[in-house]
Protein backbone atom coordinates (compact mmCIF):
# COMPACT_ATOMS: atom_id res chain seq x y z
CA UNK A 1 0.00 0.00 0.00
CA UNK A 2 1.19 3.00 -0.69
CA UNK A 3 1.95 5.64 1.91
CA UNK A 4 -0.50 8.57 2.37
CA UNK A 5 2.10 11.64 1.98
CA UNK A 6 0.22 13.51 4.51
CA UNK A 7 2.33 12.38 7.96
CA UNK A 8 -0.65 13.82 10.00
CA UNK A 9 -3.63 11.09 8.37
CA UNK A 10 -3.35 7.45 10.05
CA UNK A 11 -2.97 5.25 7.32
CA UNK A 12 -6.82 4.05 7.22
CA UNK A 13 -9.40 2.34 4.84
CA UNK A 14 -12.85 2.85 4.06
CA UNK A 15 -15.65 1.19 1.44
CA UNK A 16 -19.01 1.21 1.91
CA UNK A 17 -21.74 -1.44 -0.01
CA UNK A 18 -24.88 -0.48 -0.51
CA UNK A 19 -27.73 -3.18 1.27
CA UNK A 20 -29.25 -3.67 -2.20
CA UNK A 21 -30.02 -7.41 -2.26
CA UNK A 22 -27.72 -10.47 -2.48
CA UNK A 23 -24.10 -10.09 -2.94
CA UNK A 24 -22.57 -11.69 -5.97
CA UNK A 25 -19.93 -13.68 -7.24
CA UNK A 26 -18.89 -10.68 -8.85
CA UNK A 27 -18.91 -8.49 -5.85
CA UNK A 28 -16.80 -10.79 -3.75
CA UNK A 29 -14.28 -11.66 -6.80
CA UNK A 30 -13.81 -7.32 -7.48
CA UNK A 31 -14.42 -5.98 -4.00
CA UNK A 32 -14.80 -8.21 -0.57
CA UNK A 33 -12.21 -10.62 -1.27
CA UNK A 34 -9.67 -7.82 -0.98
CA UNK A 35 -11.62 -6.59 1.75
CA UNK A 36 -10.55 -9.63 3.55
CA UNK A 37 -7.09 -9.54 1.81
CA UNK A 38 -5.90 -6.33 3.00
CA UNK A 39 -6.85 -7.49 7.38
CA UNK A 40 -3.21 -9.12 6.91
CA UNK A 41 -1.85 -5.48 6.87
CA UNK A 42 -1.59 -4.55 10.80
CA UNK A 43 -0.16 -0.97 9.68
CA UNK A 44 -3.78 0.04 8.34
CA UNK A 45 -6.75 0.96 10.30
CA UNK A 46 -9.80 -0.54 8.20
CA UNK A 47 -14.06 0.70 8.46
CA UNK A 48 -16.30 -1.48 6.11
CA UNK A 49 -19.70 -0.09 6.01
CA UNK A 50 -23.22 -0.98 5.09
CA UNK A 51 -24.57 2.93 3.52
CA UNK A 52 -27.96 2.07 4.28
CA UNK A 53 -28.56 5.88 3.43
CA UNK A 54 -27.44 5.75 0.07
CA UNK A 55 -29.74 3.02 0.06
CA UNK A 56 -32.97 5.24 0.49
CA UNK A 57 -32.02 7.26 -2.47
CA UNK A 58 -33.93 5.39 -4.94
CA UNK A 59 -36.99 3.69 -4.22
CA UNK A 60 -37.20 0.92 -1.69
CA UNK A 61 -39.38 -0.55 0.99
CA UNK A 62 -38.99 -0.08 4.41
CA UNK A 63 -39.56 -3.43 5.51
CA UNK A 64 -37.10 -5.07 3.41
CA UNK A 65 -34.31 -2.62 4.30
CA UNK A 66 -33.56 -3.94 8.08
CA UNK A 67 -33.02 -7.36 6.79
CA UNK A 68 -31.38 -6.45 3.60
CA UNK A 69 -28.56 -4.72 6.53
CA UNK A 70 -28.51 -7.96 8.33
CA UNK A 71 -27.74 -10.14 4.77
CA UNK A 72 -24.80 -7.64 3.32
CA UNK A 73 -23.39 -7.97 7.04
CA UNK A 74 -23.92 -12.02 7.53
CA UNK A 75 -22.12 -11.72 4.17
CA UNK A 76 -19.57 -9.77 4.60
CA UNK A 77 -18.44 -11.85 8.24
CA UNK A 78 -19.18 -15.21 5.99
CA UNK A 79 -16.69 -13.83 3.72
CA UNK A 80 -14.21 -13.56 6.21
CA UNK A 81 -14.39 -10.01 7.42
CA UNK A 82 -13.29 -10.25 11.55
CA UNK A 83 -14.50 -7.20 13.84
CA UNK A 84 -11.31 -8.08 15.57
CA UNK A 85 -9.50 -6.87 12.94
CA UNK A 86 -11.98 -4.60 11.22
CA UNK A 87 -14.88 -2.28 12.07
CA UNK A 88 -18.06 -3.36 10.09
CA UNK A 89 -20.97 -1.10 10.68
CA UNK A 90 -23.78 0.28 9.17
CA UNK A 91 -23.86 3.81 8.23
CA UNK A 92 -27.10 5.02 9.88
CA UNK A 93 -25.85 4.17 12.98
CA UNK A 94 -23.01 7.33 13.02
CA UNK A 95 -24.64 10.68 12.66
CA UNK A 96 -21.74 12.17 11.72
CA UNK A 97 -21.89 10.47 8.29
CA UNK A 98 -25.10 13.24 7.50
CA UNK A 99 -23.53 15.95 9.66
CA UNK A 100 -20.49 15.74 7.03
CA UNK A 101 -22.38 14.93 4.01
CA UNK A 102 -24.33 18.06 4.77
CA UNK A 103 -21.59 20.73 5.10
CA UNK A 104 -20.40 19.18 2.31
CA UNK A 105 -23.41 19.48 0.33
CA UNK A 106 -22.48 23.38 0.68
CA UNK A 107 -18.80 22.72 -0.04
CA UNK A 108 -19.15 20.74 -3.20
CA UNK A 109 -20.31 22.76 -6.37
CA UNK A 110 -23.60 22.21 -8.73
CA UNK A 111 -21.12 21.45 -12.03
CA UNK A 112 -18.92 18.77 -10.29
CA UNK A 113 -22.45 16.80 -9.82
CA UNK A 114 -23.64 17.63 -13.28
CA UNK A 115 -20.86 16.16 -14.37
CA UNK A 116 -21.07 12.62 -12.55
CA UNK A 117 -22.46 9.93 -14.87
CA UNK A 118 -23.87 7.49 -12.36
CA UNK A 119 -26.86 9.79 -11.95
CA UNK A 120 -27.68 10.12 -14.90
CA UNK A 121 -27.55 6.23 -15.53
CA UNK A 122 -29.63 5.60 -11.96
CA UNK A 123 -32.08 8.68 -12.59
CA UNK A 124 -32.64 7.58 -16.25
CA UNK A 125 -34.84 9.24 -18.74
CA UNK A 126 -37.06 10.01 -15.76
CA UNK A 127 -34.71 12.55 -14.17
CA UNK A 128 -36.82 15.50 -12.88
CA UNK A 129 -38.59 12.92 -10.48
CA UNK A 130 -35.23 11.34 -8.95
CA UNK A 131 -35.00 12.28 -5.37
CA UNK A 132 -32.38 15.13 -4.56
CA UNK A 133 -30.92 12.29 -2.36
CA UNK A 134 -29.74 11.03 -5.39
CA UNK A 135 -28.44 13.99 -6.93
CA UNK A 136 -25.80 14.54 -4.15
CA UNK A 137 -25.42 10.66 -2.64
CA UNK A 138 -21.38 11.74 -4.20
CA UNK A 139 -21.16 14.34 -1.54
CA UNK A 140 -22.47 11.51 0.95
CA UNK A 141 -19.79 9.29 -0.23
CA UNK A 142 -17.18 11.94 0.17
CA UNK A 143 -18.47 12.33 3.45
CA UNK A 144 -18.55 8.47 4.20
CA UNK A 145 -15.09 8.27 3.65
CA UNK A 146 -13.06 11.88 4.84
CA UNK A 147 -15.17 11.52 8.37
CA UNK A 148 -12.44 9.44 8.89
CA UNK A 149 -10.22 11.23 7.02
CA UNK A 150 -9.59 7.83 5.02
CA UNK A 151 -6.49 7.58 2.96
CA UNK A 152 -7.17 4.63 0.93
CA UNK A 153 -10.67 3.35 -0.58
CA UNK A 154 -10.80 -0.01 -2.32
CA UNK A 155 -12.74 1.52 -5.43
CA UNK A 156 -14.20 -0.24 -8.96
CA UNK A 157 -14.31 1.30 -12.36
CA UNK A 158 -17.73 2.53 -11.57
CA UNK A 159 -16.70 4.26 -8.44
CA UNK A 160 -13.66 6.04 -9.66
CA UNK A 161 -15.27 9.49 -10.74
CA UNK A 162 -16.95 9.80 -7.30
CA UNK A 163 -13.52 9.16 -5.62
CA UNK A 164 -12.40 11.86 -7.83
CA UNK A 165 -15.16 14.46 -6.54
CA UNK A 166 -13.86 13.57 -3.18
CA UNK A 167 -10.34 14.36 -3.69
CA UNK A 168 -11.87 17.82 -4.88
CA UNK A 169 -14.06 18.52 -1.99
CA UNK A 170 -11.53 17.70 0.55
CA UNK A 171 -9.02 20.12 -1.78
CA UNK A 172 -11.71 22.60 -1.73
CA UNK A 173 -12.20 22.32 1.90
CA UNK A 174 -8.63 22.71 2.97
CA UNK A 175 -8.58 25.88 0.55
CA UNK A 176 -11.36 27.87 1.25
CA UNK A 177 -11.29 27.45 4.89
CA UNK A 178 -7.36 27.75 5.67
CA UNK A 179 -6.56 24.82 6.99
CA UNK A 180 -4.04 22.93 4.68
CA UNK A 181 -4.09 18.95 5.34
CA UNK A 182 -7.50 18.71 7.07
CA UNK A 183 -8.69 16.23 5.02
CA UNK A 184 -6.28 13.82 2.97
CA UNK A 185 -6.23 12.97 -0.55
CA UNK A 186 -7.62 9.39 -0.66
CA UNK A 187 -6.01 7.18 -2.62
CA UNK A 188 -7.59 4.34 -4.74
CA UNK A 189 -7.14 1.13 -3.95
CA UNK A 190 -7.32 -1.08 -7.53
CA UNK A 191 -5.97 -4.84 -6.97
CA UNK A 192 -4.22 -5.50 -10.44
CA UNK A 193 -5.77 -8.70 -10.47
CA UNK A 194 -9.09 -7.46 -9.69
CA UNK A 195 -11.52 -9.29 -11.75
CA UNK A 196 -14.69 -8.19 -13.70
CA UNK A 197 -17.24 -10.95 -13.86
CA UNK A 198 -19.71 -10.28 -16.19
CA UNK A 199 -23.28 -11.80 -16.14
CA UNK A 200 -23.90 -15.58 -16.74
CA UNK A 201 -26.65 -14.81 -19.11
CA UNK A 202 -24.60 -11.92 -21.09
CA UNK A 203 -20.77 -11.77 -21.45
CA UNK A 204 -20.87 -8.03 -22.39
CA UNK A 205 -22.98 -7.34 -19.08
CA UNK A 206 -21.60 -6.98 -15.75
CA UNK A 207 -22.81 -9.40 -13.61
CA UNK A 208 -25.39 -7.60 -10.67
CA UNK A 209 -27.98 -8.12 -8.22
CA UNK A 210 -30.68 -6.33 -10.25
CA UNK A 211 -30.85 -8.14 -13.32
CA UNK A 212 -34.35 -10.17 -13.41
CA UNK A 213 -32.80 -13.37 -13.92
CA UNK A 214 -31.43 -14.93 -10.70
CA UNK A 215 -29.59 -17.52 -13.38
CA UNK A 216 -27.38 -14.14 -14.63
CA UNK A 217 -25.59 -14.01 -11.70
CA UNK A 218 -24.37 -16.67 -8.66
CA UNK A 219 -25.14 -15.03 -5.04
CA UNK A 220 -23.13 -15.72 -2.20
CA UNK A 221 -25.93 -17.22 -0.62
CA UNK A 222 -26.58 -19.77 -3.33
CA UNK A 223 -26.47 -23.18 -2.26
CA UNK A 224 -24.11 -26.16 -3.93
CA UNK A 225 -26.66 -27.46 -6.07
CA UNK A 226 -28.18 -23.58 -7.18
CA UNK A 227 -24.25 -22.84 -7.99
CA UNK A 228 -23.61 -25.69 -10.01
CA UNK A 229 -26.68 -25.71 -12.09
CA UNK A 230 -26.27 -21.85 -13.06
CA UNK A 231 -22.98 -22.72 -14.28
CA UNK A 232 -24.32 -25.89 -16.54
CA UNK A 233 -26.86 -22.84 -17.78
CA UNK A 234 -24.41 -20.58 -18.48
CA UNK A 235 -24.34 -18.91 -21.83
CA UNK A 236 -21.37 -20.14 -23.63
CA UNK A 237 -20.56 -20.51 -27.66
CA UNK A 238 -20.19 -23.76 -29.79
CA UNK A 239 -16.25 -23.32 -30.61
CA UNK A 240 -13.58 -25.53 -27.99
CA UNK A 241 -11.77 -22.79 -25.82
CA UNK A 242 -8.45 -21.61 -27.38
CA UNK A 243 -4.77 -22.13 -26.13
CA UNK A 244 -4.07 -18.24 -25.86
CA UNK A 245 -6.03 -15.30 -24.36
CA UNK A 246 -6.06 -13.94 -28.14
CA UNK A 247 -8.69 -16.39 -29.24
CA UNK A 248 -11.16 -14.86 -26.37
CA UNK A 249 -11.30 -11.55 -28.28
CA UNK A 250 -15.37 -11.29 -29.50
CA UNK A 251 -16.14 -14.49 -27.72
CA UNK A 252 -17.17 -12.44 -24.50
CA UNK A 253 -19.08 -15.78 -22.29
CA UNK A 254 -16.00 -17.56 -22.67
CA UNK A 255 -13.61 -15.18 -21.83
CA UNK A 256 -16.35 -14.37 -18.74
CA UNK A 257 -16.07 -17.92 -17.94
CA UNK A 258 -12.45 -18.41 -18.23
CA UNK A 259 -11.72 -15.13 -16.18
CA UNK A 260 -14.02 -16.40 -13.13
CA UNK A 261 -12.08 -19.82 -13.35
CA UNK A 262 -8.90 -17.71 -13.23
CA UNK A 263 -10.22 -15.52 -10.13
CA UNK A 264 -11.43 -18.50 -8.26
CA UNK A 265 -8.35 -21.08 -8.74
CA UNK A 266 -5.83 -17.46 -8.20
CA UNK A 267 -4.27 -18.02 -11.90
CA UNK A 268 -4.45 -16.39 -14.85
CA UNK A 269 -6.31 -16.88 -17.62
CA UNK A 270 -3.34 -17.73 -19.92
CA UNK A 271 -2.91 -20.84 -17.35
CA UNK A 272 -6.33 -21.99 -17.36
CA UNK A 273 -6.05 -22.25 -20.73
CA UNK A 274 -2.73 -23.82 -21.07
CA UNK A 275 -5.02 -26.54 -19.14
CA UNK A 276 -8.03 -26.11 -20.98
CA UNK A 277 -6.91 -24.99 -24.35
CA UNK A 278 -8.64 -26.86 -27.37
CA UNK A 279 -11.12 -28.87 -24.61
CA UNK A 280 -15.40 -27.76 -25.30
CA UNK A 281 -17.10 -26.47 -22.61
CA UNK A 282 -18.75 -29.93 -21.68
CA UNK A 283 -15.16 -30.23 -20.43
CA UNK A 284 -14.88 -26.89 -18.80
CA UNK A 285 -17.95 -26.14 -17.16
CA UNK A 286 -18.02 -29.35 -14.69
CA UNK A 287 -14.66 -28.38 -13.85
CA UNK A 288 -15.86 -24.47 -13.26
CA UNK A 289 -19.17 -25.59 -11.08
CA UNK A 290 -16.48 -27.81 -8.93
CA UNK A 291 -13.84 -24.52 -8.31
CA UNK A 292 -16.98 -22.51 -7.80
CA UNK A 293 -18.91 -24.64 -5.11
CA UNK A 294 -15.23 -25.47 -3.56
CA UNK A 295 -15.25 -21.68 -3.03
CA UNK A 296 -18.28 -20.17 -2.84
CA UNK A 297 -20.84 -22.84 -1.15
CA UNK A 298 -19.36 -22.83 2.31
CA UNK A 299 -19.76 -18.98 2.13
CA UNK A 300 -23.67 -19.43 1.65
CA UNK A 301 -23.98 -22.13 4.35
CA UNK A 302 -22.37 -19.48 6.66
CA UNK A 303 -24.16 -16.97 5.70
CA UNK A 304 -27.28 -18.80 6.38
CA UNK A 305 -25.74 -19.87 9.69
CA UNK A 306 -25.43 -16.04 10.73
CA UNK A 307 -28.68 -15.06 9.46
CA UNK A 308 -30.47 -17.66 11.95
CA UNK A 309 -29.13 -15.18 14.69
CA UNK A 310 -29.94 -11.84 13.58
CA UNK A 311 -29.31 -10.70 17.53
CA UNK A 312 -25.56 -11.63 16.92
CA UNK A 313 -24.99 -9.24 13.85
CA UNK A 314 -27.21 -6.75 15.35
CA UNK A 315 -24.18 -7.05 18.14
CA UNK A 316 -21.42 -6.58 15.55
CA UNK A 317 -22.78 -3.68 13.72
CA UNK A 318 -23.68 -1.64 16.87
CA UNK A 319 -20.41 -2.38 18.31
CA UNK A 320 -18.62 -1.43 15.34
CA UNK A 321 -20.39 1.68 15.56
CA UNK A 322 -19.70 2.81 18.62
CA UNK A 323 -16.14 2.03 17.41
CA UNK A 324 -16.40 4.49 14.13
CA UNK A 325 -18.34 7.29 15.91
CA UNK A 326 -15.18 7.41 18.10
CA UNK A 327 -12.94 7.89 15.40
CA UNK A 328 -15.41 10.52 13.30
CA UNK A 329 -16.61 12.55 16.63
CA UNK A 330 -12.89 13.83 17.19
CA UNK A 331 -13.31 14.80 13.45
CA UNK A 332 -16.33 16.34 13.43
CA UNK A 333 -15.75 18.53 16.32
CA UNK A 334 -12.50 19.59 14.53
CA UNK A 335 -15.09 20.86 11.08
CA UNK A 336 -17.24 22.67 13.23
CA UNK A 337 -14.44 24.32 15.04
CA UNK A 338 -13.23 25.39 11.83
CA UNK A 339 -16.71 26.39 10.06
CA UNK A 340 -17.06 28.89 13.31
CA UNK A 341 -20.01 26.70 14.49
CA UNK A 342 -20.19 26.97 18.45
CA UNK A 343 -21.15 24.13 20.34
CA UNK A 344 -22.08 22.30 16.58
CA UNK A 345 -22.19 18.47 17.02
CA UNK A 346 -22.78 18.56 20.75
CA UNK A 347 -26.62 18.02 20.97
Amino acid sequence: MTEPSPARHTPRVFSGVQPTGNLTLGNYLGAVRNFVALQEDDSVERLYCVVDMHAITQPFKPAELSGAIRQLTAAFLASGLDPAKSILFNQSRVTAHAELGWIFNCVSRLGWLNRMTQFKDKAGKNRENASAGLYVYPNLMAADILVYRATHVPVGDDQKQHLELTRDIAAKFNNDFGVPDFFPQPEPLIPPESARIMSLRDGTAKMSKSDPSDNSRINLSDTADAIAQKIRKAKTDPEPLPSETAGLTDRPEARNLVGIYAALAGTSADAVLTEFGGRGFGDFKPALADLTVEKIAPIGEEIRRLSADPGHIDTVLADGATRAAALARPIMDEVYETLGMVGGGTA
